[in-house]
């Protein structure tokens, strides 16, 4: 059974959303899938995009009826797809006896409108799929507030659709009249609020995270963020570091809510982990700018691990989207360990070896059955190394207040007392270091 997280607001369209692929007791909803190829698109490509798309529909709770693949010469104003296509997809509706059509892209709310009242069916694209997967994961206040957010703003311009509520169709009745202009005024009126008070609560829940972002980078120990595509197994591998204790599920955006823990390494230093909300091509940019916040953990990190599902049929590309929303937060400058990880999994090689092209070295792991963990580990101990680099210090033998300083402050690796003074060799991040200087040998 599918469950949805139902939003306080209680005006016609957002009690629609929530219900819209809301399940009866026991029953699970089908899905007829669009995949359109435009002339730029290979089929190959379509294939893929179809492939996660039903991925995606699969952790929605939904069963996938059939995926219909469309060559697009032309996009239509009203309908998207010319009015021969639009027939056909009727046609197979029926056949199908599917209650959901899902488009692989976004669409606009007028095309979304005319095709519902066309299909007598409700109508979604891929955003309000991964939106909806966004609601039913959200744990934490903050996942809740940010997504409710997003699922506003998606929904404003989409309030006189007419198909909001499936379980409609499921009693046999053949779409709903209408509210009128007066309440679809109200309507409005009532979501820009909401969105206007979810703002200021998120914006109390932003001060707490750089409150506690601001408790970390005051640690002495370096800070590694955990990034990558969805489902690649990012939260898998905090675990077994840290047995973080984090929910990994074989599904897409299981992890919404940034975790971060200690993890010691075998020479006796201390990282800070934390994994990350995955990425996702073409992530909805509602879901983006609600998720900055979150996003951002990569931003404070000191290195990155970007994890790659190295048997995903289009890793290169899972890899360039990564790649992307870093560019995009303006993190590409930091230190990164890449890991190709259910290497267990992998039939095909070859997208293996061009990215050990595009980016050296890249670790094979499988979490799974260990393969390459020790490597990870060994990798992990040289970034930080390189990051903080060990230096000697030389302090007055009065002065075990300093000596104090690199212990509570970093890594210290020797000491020895002379009669010179205290010759101390110690690893610590630049932001403790530079106050040390003078004392350098």
């Amino acid at each position: 059974m599918y469950h949805i997280l139902t939003s306080a607001l209680t005006t016609p369209y957002s009690q629609g959303v929530s219900k819209l692929l809301h399940t009866v007791e026991h029953e699970v909803l089908s899905a007829l899938l669009l995949i359109l190829i435009d002339e730029h698109q290979t089929r190959q490509n379509a294939d893929l995009r179809g492939e996660e798309l039903a991925s995606l529909v699969d952790t929605m709770g939904l069963e996938v009826r059939h995926s219909e693949f469309i060559p697009l010469r032309g996009e239509t104003s009203a309908t998207l797809i010319g009015s021969g296509k639009v027939a056909e997809i009727k046609e197979l509706l029926e056949e199908l006896e599917a209650d959901v059509i899902i488009f692989d892209r976004p669409i606009s709310p007028r095309v979304q409108r005319n095709l519902e009242e066309i299909f007598q069916s409700a109508v979604i694209d891929r955003d309000e799929v991964i939106l909806q997967i966004f609601a039913d994961r959200a744990q934490t206040k903050e996942a809740m507030l940010q997504v409710e957010l997003a699922r506003l703003q998606y929904s404003l311009p989409r309030l006189v659709r007419k198909w909001t509520n499936l379980s409609q169709q499921r009693g046999g009745v053949r779409g709903s009249r209408g509210e009128g202009e007066t309440q679809l005024e109200l309507d409005r009126r009532q979501i820009q609020n909401r969105i206007a008070l979810l703002k200021k609560q998120l914006e109390n829940v932003v001060q707490q995270r750089e409150v506690q972002r601001s408790s970390r980078l005051k640690s002495p120990n370096p800070i590694g963020a955990i990034v990558g595509y969805t489902n690649s197994g990012k939260s898998t591998l905090l675990n077994t570091l840290t047995q973080a204790g984090v929910l990994a599920e074989d599904k897409l955006f299981a992890t919404l809510d940034p975790t971060t823990r200690l993890f010691k390494l075998p020479g006796g230093e201390e990282v800070l982990l934390s994994d990350t909300v995955g990425f996702v091509s073409d992530l909805p940019h509602h879901l983006v700018d609600a998720f900055k916040s979150t996003l951002e953990e990569a931003r404070y990190a000191d290195f990155l691990i970007i994890v790659c599902d190295a048997s995903h049929p289009d890793m290169i590309a899972t890899y360039t989207t990564t790649v992307q929303v870093l560019e995009d937060l303006g993190v590409t400058d930091k230190p990164a360990i890449v890991v190709a990880n259910k290497i267990d999994k992998v039939e095909d090689f070859f997208p293996l070896s061009r990215l050990k092209n595009l980016y050296q070295p890249v670790l094979e792991t499988s979490l799974k059955t260990g393969q390459g963990l020790e490597e990870l580990v060994g990798a992990i101990t040289e970034t930080i190394h390189a990051l903080n680099p060990a230096l000697s210090y030389k302090f007055p033998n009065d002065r075990h207040d300093l000596v104090a300083y690199l212990h509570r402050s970093g890594q210290v690796e020797d000491i020895s007392y002379t009669e010179e003074g205290i010759i101390v060799k110690a690893r610590l991040a630049e932001r403790f270091a530079s106050s040390l200087n003078s004392y350098r040998v």
